[in-house]
């Protein structure tokens, strides 16, 4: 044993020389020739295997841990990188032309609803303006005289009416009475020829007795007092018969003289009844004047619609904000001339919501009122909060300026995007309002049951 051990310690002395000694050595030096002695395996230990398994066990928990919270967590939210901030932005455009004499503004400056923002040369709307109330003036004027002919027009055709009714009824009273005059006049005359025709017989009688009383008178055959009576009735029946005839006479010159009176009444009458035709004509110039009238008074109207346009014109010369937000992409300059419809700036709405492009396979239990995570990648670190408003009606590539057509045969199917809109709670981005801009960049976290 100490043999063996001696040995050892040799060895070890041996080990334990300089490396100078081994340098020393000759390549003919028997130490060079003899081959070195094995080295010995490393020794192992099982505390080790150990630690490595448990920590392969613990990872192994952990990883379990963590997937199972992150599959939880995908199957109650849905996650999208595709989204971004929208808001309403309202283009700033000129209704009329003219040249720029004012911009009150600037870019990114908050304004208020009604304020200044582009004032234009207001000079010669003021003009036409001033033209469009003179011409209101002259129709208004034209219209009282108008209205004045009416009245002076309806006067006078109420008087002639009323005289000319008033004479027609007096023709028709005085023709009354010259028919009735005719009427007896022409009632007399058959009596009397009548009458006449009697006694030109008597008279005949009477002339024959006379004749023959007279011969016989000459003859001594009568005496001559029946000579005188038949001589007396002779003269007295041709007295009678003259008498009858002036009678007759004087009836039909009555007759004659109410057949000129009824004439003259009957002309009477007819000139009276176009005088009223003549007030019946002024009637109708009447109403020529409240034709007229109204045509006045149209023209009233539209005056008074072309001094509205006027005004109007003239109040488009300044430029206000039609509500509260921030100016961008101001591009109009004081001595510009703008034409309508040109776009001067932009006014961003203030109330800025989120446009989220989620796949359609994330849509099953997505609906409106849940609640959503809002990361912007503009403030790192901060979470936003708010809610899902609505659906967009159809895919993003629907809308597009050239939506895809499926039915061409050559298929491909893609999962599609659907736009969905997602408003932010009012109390989650207070402080914010003004730093939260249209078009930055977010991911959306909704929260589905």
């Amino acid at each position: 044993m100490e043999s063996i051990n001696s040995d050892n310690q040799a060895q070890e002395l041996d080990g334990q020389k300089p490396a100078v000694l081994d340098r020393e050595a000759t390549p003919t030096s028997p130490a060079a020739d003899q081959p070195k002695p094995e080295a010995k395996a490393p020794k192992r230990h099982p505390r080790r295997k150990w630690v490595l398994f448990g920590a392969l066990g613990v990872g192994l928990i952990i990883g379990s841990v963590f997937g199972y919270r992150w599959w939880r967590f995908a199957a109650t939210h849905a996650e999208t990188d595709d989204a971004y901030i929208t808001a309403d932005v309202h283009p700033i455009n000129a209704r009329i032309n003219g040249t720029v004499t004012e911009v009150a503004v600037n870019d990114n400056q908050q304004v208020q609803q009604g304020q200044l923002l582009v004032k234009l040369d207001p000079r010669d709307y003021d003009v036409s303006l001033q033209q469009a109330k003179a011409a209101l003036d002259v129709a208004q004027q034209q219209a009282q005289v108008a209205q004045a002919n009416i009245g002076v027009t309806a006067t006078n055709a109420q008087g002639l009416t009323t005289q000319a009714q008033g004479n027609i009824d007096a023709a028709a009273a005085s023709v009354s009475t010259s028919q009735a005059s005719l009427a007896e006049a022409q009632a007399g005359v058959p009596a009397a020829q009548a009458q006449l025709a009697q006694v030109k017989a008597n008279l005949v009688k009477a002339e024959l007795d006379y004749r023959r009383y007279t011969t016989l008178l000459r003859e001594g055959a009568v005496a001559q007092e029946q000579f005188d009576t038949a001589r007396a009735t002779y003269e007295s029946t041709q007295g009678q018969y003259n008498a009858i005839a002036e009678q007759i006479r004087q009836a039909q010159a009555r007759v004659v003289q109410a057949q000129k009176n009824l004439d003259n009444a009957q002309a009477k009458l007819n000139s009276t009844q176009g005088g009223l035709q003549q007030a019946n004509a002024s009637g109708k110039q009447t109403e020529v004047n409240r034709r007229q009238y109204q045509a006045a008074l149209a023209t009233v109207a539209q005056s008074d619609a072309q001094l509205r346009n006027a005004r109007l014109q003239l109040a488009y010369t300044s430029i206000t904000a039609p509500l509260v937000g921030r100016i961008g992409n101001r591009t109009v300059q004081v001595g510009q001339r703008v034409q309508p419809g040109q776009t001067l700036m932009s006014l961003v709405q203030p109330l800025p919501w989120i446009t989220a492009n989620f796949k359609e396979t994330q849509l099953g239990k997505m609906q409106s009122g849940q609640a959503v995570a809002i990361k912007i990648d503009a403030f790192p670190g901060r979470v936003f909060r708010g809610k899902v408003d609505s659906l967009s009606p159809a895919s993003g590539a629907r809308f597009a300026l050239l939506p895809p057509d499926n039915a061409t045969g050559n298929f491909t199917k893609i999962v599609q995007r659907i736009p969905v809109k997602i408003v932010f709670d009012a109390d989650s981005i207070r402080g914010y309002e003004t730093r939260i801009t249209p078009g930055m960049s977010v991911i959306a976290t909704v929260e589905t049951p």
